[in-house]
């Protein structure tokens, strides 16, 4: 995330990593099981850029940004990982029968 200047304002420039981009990801969006190793990678991505899109929306707001669409993108997005986010702990987490 920067800011770049365009022709007559400041503009929020925000570079999201290629979802899926390795192997190993591509399996989890095929809905194949993976590995506690593998969970925990997940989550630092998710969480990560969970944090950007926080920031990112923060900054949108602060500038007093016009583009509501954008914003609610970032929003459902932002939800989205947050759902993810909770599915991939729940699964670390061993179900205990009492």
């Amino acid at each position: 995330m920067k800011f770049v200047k365009s022709r007559h304002r400041f503009r929020l420039r925000i570079d999201v990593p290629h979802r899926f981009a390795d192997d190993r990801e591509n399996a989890f969006a095929a809905g194949e099981l993976m590995d506690e190793a593998q969970i925990i990678q997940r989550l630092g991505v998710l969480r990560t850029e969970h944090r950007d899109l926080d920031a990112a929306i923060d900054a949108l707001r602060l500038l007093g940004s016009s583009d509501q669409l954008q914003i609610a993108r970032m929003k459902k997005r932002k939800l989205a990982l947050k759902d993810e986010i909770s599915m991939l702990e729940d699964q670390l987490i061993p179900d205990i029968i009492a």
